[in-house]
């Protein structure tokens, strides 16, 4: 299936339709009087998020969507029917924006309802103005016209860990080799074009585990990726709403790879698009032990790394060496961070009690 993750459609609620100004003209009722019904309402453009989407394909494929309009009202007291909704299912991490990019809605929860137009309220009929001294009123409501909004659509990947790095430093691999994602793996840089959201299951290898959390494996970063150089910059929204980041760097010396300049120069890049991003925690790892060359260099880039307080990691996906490791490192960190949150709101609803309690006479 092909990744799409941003688009811009338009949505067009229906029109509310216009109450009826009809009287009566029974034979039976020689005094007449009023019998307009109410016009229908306007349907709705409606996002539901569905936790079984990973893609904004099925809703790009149209520009624009348009709700049905109500029906007007009639005479002897007949109510227009209803227009029709539009429900459009979405994935779960869709941030909905405006025109101007203002913030709408975030659709984080699975069955999460958002009105993106909402449909016009349909008009009253004459049967609602009639009083003792205008007993056969001629006025009717007309409908009201539905929302009509340009939207701009964004899918922000729901993942508790974030794999970051270079193009080529083996995140493919790893994300294969700890989850049941396939994803493309070959020895030239930008294989992977798309993210990937893989589910770690510990301990790693048990046909009964205990724990997971969801790791996203995102397209390599280069310097300048801020700018829109390479494919990162299109990307790392996806990390924004990781816990934890596991940052790959490697040696190389085909590519001229030095783990402490890229170790920098990719902080910056996240500094630079997002500051609340470069301050996620961070599991500094040093890729493919099972080369001799990176085995070698491995007490010297421990030392380097251990004078800027970082703890390098070591593994190698391609055997397994030090993996399982770093995943239990990289769910206690998760459950940090929830630990944290709950804290926070809990302080947070005590100050806004205390406020309210002060506050009152």
């Amino acid at each position: 299936m092909q990744f799409v993750d941003e688009c811009t459609i338009r949505v067009r609620a229906g029109d509310g339709g216009n109450g009826s100004a009809a009287l009566r003209r029974e034979a039976n009722n020689p005094r007449g009087g009023p019998a307009g019904g109410d016009g229908g309402n306007g349907g709705s453009v409606i996002f539901v998020a569905d936790r079984q989407l990973s893609t904004l394909l099925d809703v790009s494929y149209r520009r624009e969507y348009r709700a049905q309009r109500g029906e007007h009202g009639t005479g002897r007291d007949r109510n227009g029917k209803s227009g029709e909704d539009i429900v459009l299912r979405v994935p779960l991490g869709l941030v909905v924006k405006d025109e101007a990019g203002q913030l709408l809605c975030d659709l984080n929860r699975h069955g999460q309802r958002f009105i993106a137009a909402q449909g016009g309220q349909g008009g009253r009929g004459n049967i609602h103005f009639s009083t003792s001294t205008w007993q056969a009123p001629e006025y009717a409501e007309p409908g009201l016209e539905g929302q009509d909004r340009l939207l701009k659509l964004e899918l922000k990947l729901l993942a508790d860990v974030g794999l970051l790095g270079y193009p080529n430093v083996g995140k493919s691999t790893l994300i294969a080799h700890v989850s049941r994602v396939r994803p493309k793996i070959a020895s030239y840089p930008f294989t992977t074009l798309v993210p990937n959201l893989g589910v770690v299951a510990l301990p790693l290898g048990s046909r009964t585990p205990d724990r997971s959390f969801v790791l996203a494996d995102v397209p390599g970063l280069i310097e300048g990726a801020h700018t829109g150089l390479g494919l990162g910059h299109r990307f790392l929204r996806h990390l924004q709403r990781t816990r934890v980041l596991i940052h790959l760097i490697e040696i190389s010396a085909e590519e001229g790879r030095e783990p402490l300049h890229d170790y920098a120069v990719l902080n910056e890049e996240l500094r630079r698009y997002d500051p609340a991003l470069a301050e996620r925690p961070q599991l500094v790892t040093l890729a493919k032990l099972d080369l001799p060359e990176t085995r070698e260099q491995l007490p010297r880039l421990r030392a380097a790394f251990a004078k800027k307080g970082v703890q390098l990691w070591a593994i190698s996906a391609a055997t397994g060496e030090g993996v399982a490791d770093l995943m239990n490192a990289a769910y206690l960190h998760i459950q940090e961070q929830v630990q944290a949150n709950e804290q926070d709101q809990v302080l947070a609803e005590s100050a806004a009690a205390e406020s309210e309690h002060e506050a009152a006479p």
